[in-house]
């Protein structure tokens, strides 16, 4: 009979991998929040500039940057069924297909500047965020082939270099911008522009000094990575598409409904928009958290599916969902009780802190059901399952969300809170919708195995 650990004993194993992917995604987070707050303190134009710039270069990097996640499972599967000898080709694979899906959406960015009159962005906000975004593009290519080789280095069990890594790029990403964003010498000052400078050549540094870690590392040796390099295979480059697209589209799907938040409320001024972003930045920053989980779930319920060990695999996501909404209760005090701290830390402006706090109160009502349907989905990735999100995300996102959000501001000439009010609506029937699925995978295997 397959052996199950104890609640006690999954619980220490998620968090073990969890802490460090924690680290990681708020040091990743924190890159925008330094932006966030240096471009805050230039001017408000400035601010509501890199949100709109972010607003669209967030969701075209995460779609092509997710879709290499599909590496987490596949690795994690192969650990499971004691396949180590296929995990370097599945790296060396993934490394080309993020390598070309890190050119096309340079590409993408480079053509959406001339979309910007079509969103209705302001017309004196244009040539910021149009140089934002050409700027920014240059480190798609970096984004990419870092998220195969950090998929490798935490599926294996070793999210720490990583970690150690982003730590790293927070530091460096505040010269850089002081460079770019204020001018020094020869650079002239770029403000909010600046700062997509500063973040592309920041993807590369941080690509180059992981990818010459597992190359040196004695942690890596056995699988070779970089001793031989496969041809690009179109047959394995389909699985982690099939894998990976739906993954890729969910993440897109939910993310620009966030991100878009500030091209719909760009019509508003520039006061409402920075508030909107103000608490984008916070909840997202929030949001690592249960994000990480969600990681260390992929992880730990793919080892078990390789291994073909049901029953553990039930129990870590029993562990999971219980620690999900134990750590969304957390979160909500957090924002509850350091809300005019927060603020502050963004901005001195009285009229955007005032809309910014009434907006947190809307963050707080809606972390509970991010955490569970994000941990859900994590654990229905580690099953290799992707479209049910995919569709999921789809429906509550874009068929719900989106349309709600545009009416609301739009067309009936209601404030910034209908945007989150319908960022909730979304997130209740993702969450029914994901947990469900979730229960039925579940369910069905029970009856294939019995």
């Amino acid at each position: 009979m397959a052996q199950v650990a104890s609640f006690r004993t999954e619980f220490k194993q998620l968090l073990t991998l969890m802490i460090p992917i924690l680290m990681t995604q708020f040091s990743q987070a924190g890159l925008g929040l330094i932006d966030t707050i240096m471009a805050g303190q230039i001017s408000a134009a400035d601010l509501a500039a890199i949100a709109i710039g972010v607003g669209i270069w967030i969701p075209i990097m995460l779609l092509c940057a997710s879709i290499v996640l599909a590496t987490t499972p596949l690795i994690a599967e192969a650990m499971g069924a004691q396949k180590r000898q296929n995990i370097s080709y599945i790296v060396r694979q993934s490394m080309w297909l993020s390598a070309g899906l890190g050119i096309f959406a340079f590409f993408i960015l480079q053509l959406m500047p001339f979309m910007l009159s079509v969103f209705k962005v302001p017309a004196d906000l244009q040539p910021k965020v149009s140089l934002f975004l050409r700027a920014i593009a240059f480190g798609m290519p970096a984004v990419c082939m870092y998220t195969s080789l950090r998929c490798y280095s935490e599926a294996l069990g070793y999210p720490r270099p990583v970690t150690v890594i982003s730590l790293l790029s927070l530091i460096v990403l505040i010269p850089l911008n002081y460079i770019f964003m204020y001018g020094i010498g020869p650079i002239p000052e770029l403000g909010s522009a600046g700062a997509g400078f500063a973040t592309a050549i920041l993807q590369w540094l941080m690509l180059f000094t992981l990818a010459i870690y597992i190359a040196q590392s004695k942690t890596y040796q056995s699988d070779q990575l970089f001793t031989q390099w496969d041809r690009f295979n179109p047959i394995m480059a389909k699985r982690i598409m099939l894998l990976g697209i739906p993954i890729g589209l969910a993440v897109f799907f939910e993310v620009s409904v966030f991100s878009s938040g500030a091209i719909i409320l760009s019509t508003l001024g520039d006061t409402i928009v920075a508030a909107h972003q103000i608490a984008i930045s916070v909840t997202s920053q929030l949001f690592m958290i249960p994000m990480s989980l969600s990681i260390a779930l992929t992880i730990r319920v793919g080892t078990y599916y390789g291994a073909k060990n049901w029953d553990a695999m039930k129990k870590v996501q029993h562990v999971g969902l219980v620690t999900a909404a134990f750590l969304s209760c957390i979160t909500m005090l957090i924002i509850a009780i350091f809300k005019e701290h927060i603020t502050a830390l963004y901005t001195h402006d009285m009229r955007v802190a005032h809309i910014t706090l009434s907006l947190l109160y809307f963050c707080i009502s809606y972390q509970l059901l991010d955490a569970l349907q994000v941990s859900a989905a994590g654990c229905l990735r580690g099953m290799q399952d992707t479209r049910s999100s995919m569709w999921v995300t789809l429906l509550s996102y874009w068929g719900i969300s989106m349309p709600l959000s545009i009416y609301w501001i739009r067309y009936s000439g209601h404030g910034p809170e209908a945007i989150w009010l319908s960022l909730n609506i979304g997130l209740l029937v993702a969450c029914v919708l994901l947990l469900s699925r979730l229960y039925i995978t579940n369910q069905k295997i029970t009856h294939q195995t019995s």
